[in-house]
């Protein structure tokens, strides 16, 4: 039988009490068989983004590795990489604009590769809105997080494509809070990740939820990746690269298999959505994948393009190069 949310939240909270803040996370540590154990963290309770995590883990591909692998659930891009800062888990699931951030307040992470090339950053609204373009928001309120990259970079986005920001009312939502917001008619639409919130909301309401990406209208910041502690990647650089070996051929053969990844996903994870929602968000999710090349192999000019973005329309201080956020040598270029 699965366990509640209440039981997975405080089993997740007593493995991160047993770690501490300067704990190892549980990387190192030897089985009976011989296989290390690690922890994953995800940036959010599972959904369908999820779905090749669990499928490699039941085709054995991270077993083959000698990796006895334990996923955890997250509560936000930014709490997964505090985790992974004080090495309370082995590695990350994160949003590569929280990265930066972070990596920009003195946190000794990096990233292993963005895994969705085309960030998931977008306007959520219902199909009735009859809203096209970014210039169809005039008038309308959109409900967005602050402190999130979505919300930094949102006015940046409507002035790109021809809107002054004072033309879109803001309102300011928790993030638990915007699905809410948006059934209830308290905003017109919603910042966010479409792969993930749109099925999630059309399940809830019986509505038809259309969106705006970001990166359709001249704004891509890269996506969710694999992230790792600094001092992890010195002290056992293999592990990482059997890590990121067996994740690249889980994306790969998840992206091949839908049915299978959803289906996996259904008999391992605790607390996931129904499986018609996980199955429309991993299927809006994978074309977010790179057109050319394994999942999670990034290029300089795209690491270059997010850094930029956030580096003008939302504080990221003393920008450096990419390799002070990303280590390119451990996804594997085919």
């Amino acid at each position: 039988m699965k366990r509640t949310a209440t039981t997975i939240l405080a089993t997740a909270a007593l493995l991160l009490a047993a770690t501490g803040c300067g704990g190892d996370g549980s990387a190192g540590k030897t089985g009976a068989d011989g296989s290390k154990q690690v922890t994953l963290t995800l940036n959010w309770v599972p959904y369908g983004e999820h779905a090749p995590f669990y499928y490699g883990l039941q085709k054995g591909y991270y077993s083959a590795e000698g990796i006895d692998l334990k996923i955890l659930p997250g509560n936000g891009s930014g709490n997964t990489v505090k985790q992974v800062a004080q090495k309370q888990t082995d590695f990350g699931w994160a949003d590569s604009p929280v990265l930066l951030k972070s990596v920009a307040s003195g946190m000794p992470v990096r990233s292993l590769g963005a895994y969705l090339e085309k960030g998931p950053s977008s306007v959520e609204f219902f199909t009735e809105e009859n809203i096209k373009t970014p210039a169809d928001l005039k008038g309308k309120t959109v409900g967005g997080t602050p402190g999130d990259a979505l919300y930094a970079t949102f006015p940046a986005w409507l002035e790109k494509n021809g809107v002054k920001k004072d033309e879109v009312k803001v309102v300011n939502v928790d993030a638990a809070g915007k699905i809410a917001a948006l059934a209830e008619g308290k905003v017109d639409a919603i910042m966010g990740f479409f792969h993930d919130q749109a099925p999630t909301i059309e399940s809830k309401t019986g509505k038809k939820v259309d969106v705006l990406l970001f990166a359709d209208y001249g704004m891509n910041l890269l996506g969710t990746g694999l992230i790792a502690n600094t001092q992890t990647l010195q002290k056992d650089p293999e592990l990482a690269r059997k890590f990121v070996r067996a994740t690249q051929k889980s994306w790969a053969d998840a992206a091949r298999d839908p049915a299978g990844a959803v289906g996996a996903m259904v008999a391992l994870a605790e607390n996931e959505p129904a499986p018609e929602v996980l199955t429309k968000q991993l299927t809006l999710n994978l074309p977010l994948l790179g057109a050319e090349g394994p999942p999670g192999v990034n290029t300089e000019a795209q690491w270059t393009e997010t850094i930029d973005l956030m580096s003008r329309y939302a504080e990221l201080k003393d920008p450096g190069a990419p390799n002070a956020y990303w280590d390119s040598s451990y996804a594997a270029q085919g």
